[in-house]
């Protein structure tokens, strides 16, 4: 197919990938402890489905052990034509504050040129810009394809990596297009070539035996809540950057954002000043960075006038491709343990690990890619990072060295992924599924 032809089917083929989407975004796929498993089942097939009328001959489930099922996909190649990898997820963040949507999570509603709803972008958007690219060439695939799709990626994606791990022919594969990434901004393409790794631990204090009353113990009595707050404001200094020995600041030798691009998008409120060091992608894509993503306290409403005898809080540590994440969490927990003051007892649970991603300058694959990201958004693509993880990048690079790993998407800074009134835009999905047919389409001729 010309480039044109592929074009002319991508634009033809746009209101199937519409109604897909929309079908996709409607099932509340929450693969969290707590949360329904109907629902995550029920995508798993939809998923299956779309892949089937896409013209994949060879559609399953693959039981994950502890988590829930990937689907996978393959069509052998054309004779002398390479693999192609495709990687999506199918589970979402949940809703949080149903509050703070402007229109509900699960009911996709399309406002102005975009969709919104929970998982629009992430990543049911960059699962139907797969499925979307793949319809264009009717079953007659210009190369080979494995498609993986994982069902617990915002949760427990380490459990992928161990099915991989287990059989690493699934994904053996010449290039592998990691969709669920996307651009600095809409219209302005970009290749991802840095992930950051993550850890994450529940630290938990213990100084009483039981929570006893603050009027005739407090001022003498050890409070488990103000401990935990000492020695989780002590892993920053003053400047907001991690005082946290062994973990240094990095630097991300290609284009950075403003402070200013930043703070609009991040929606940082007028006087308050970002923290760290160093310019922006060094902050968010190549140094660690430490965050308390929450605590297990009386609530404010429910608060009574007690000396707390224990407190929790779940922490998350970014960390560099330089970096390691079993050294980085050994270092945090360390030095928790070093900074606790009165003797309280520490403990450390529910910690998962991933490591980080750095791509190499390429080869014939990135070439096909950048040429088709150009032709698609009329400008050639940059170079970015990432500070979110994806645990199973760096595992398939280690199963696969000589594999070319892309990472690209219909995800933007302004897509409020993980948070309330999600959105992918409609033409950013449009020319996404344009650059990856194209990719595929000329990739077999390299």
């Amino acid at each position: 197919m010309t480039p044109a032809e592929i074009e002319k089917a991508v634009e033809a083929g746009m209101p199937q990938a519409i109604e897909d989407l929309t079908k996709l975004v409607s099932i509340p796929s929450v693969a969290f402890p707590g949360h329904p498993e109907a629902p995550v089942h029920e995508a798993a097939a939809a998923v299956a489905e779309l892949l089937r009328s896409a013209g994949l001959p060879h559609v399953e489930l693959i039981p994950v052990e502890g988590s829930f099922p990937a689907v996978y996909a393959t069509a052998p190649a054309p004779p002398g034509a390479p693999t192609v990898l495709l990687y999506a997820h199918y589970d979402v963040q949940p809703s949080g504050d149903l509050a703070l949507w402007r229109t509900p999570p699960f009911e996709p509603t399309l406002i102005g040129g975009a969709m919104y709803g929970r998982g629009a972008a992430d990543d049911k958007g960059g699962l139907i810009a797969h499925i979307a690219a793949l319809r264009v060439f009717q079953g007659r695939f210009p190369v080979g394809l494995k498609v993986i799709v994982e069902g617990q990626e915002e949760y427990a994606g380490e459990r992928l990596e161990a099915l991989v791990e287990s059989d690493p022919e699934l994904v053996r594969a010449d290039a592998m297009v990691i969709g669920d990434v996307g651009n600095p901004k809409v219209g302005d393409p970009a290749l991802t070539t840095m992930l950051r790794g993550m850890a994450a631990f529940t630290v938990e204090v213990r100084s009483l035996g039981d929570a006893v009353h603050s009027g005739s113990f407090g001022g003498a009595a050890p409070d488990a809540l103000s401990a935990l707050m000492r020695m989780l404001t002590a892993m920053h200094d003053d400047n907001g950057d991690v005082r946290v020995p062994g973990l240094g600041r990095g630097t991300f030798p290609g284009e950075s954002s403003s402070e200013k691009e930043f703070r609009a998008t991040a929606g940082v409120l007028d006087g308050v000043s970002l923290v760290g060091s160093g310019s922006i992608a060094d902050r968010v894509w190549a140094s660690y960075a430490i965050t308390v993503t929450g605590l297990d306290v009386p609530s404010v409403s429910g608060a009574i006038n007690a000396v707390q005898a224990v407190a929790r809080a779940r922490v998350t540590i970014r960390i560099p491709p330089s970096g390691d994440s079993a050294t980085a969490l050994k270092d945090v927990t360390a030095f928790l343990e070093e900074v606790a003051p009165w003797g309280v007892q520490v403990s450390f649970a529910d910690i998962v690990t991933g490591s980080g991603f750095r791509a190499d300058e390429g080869g014939p694959a990135r070439a096909a890619i950048e040429k088709a990201m150009e032709q698609a958004f009329g400008r050639a693509p940059r170079e970015v990072g990432q500070g979110g993880s994806i645990p199973l990048v760096a595992k398939l690079a280690t199963l696969h060295p000589q594999a070319e790993i892309l990472l690209y998407g219909v995800e933007d800074e302004d897509a409020s992924i993980h948070a309330p009134n999600e959105r992918v835009v409609l033409d950013e999905l449009r020319r996404i599924i344009t650059a990856e047919a194209l990719f595929l389409a000329t990739y077999t001729h390299l």
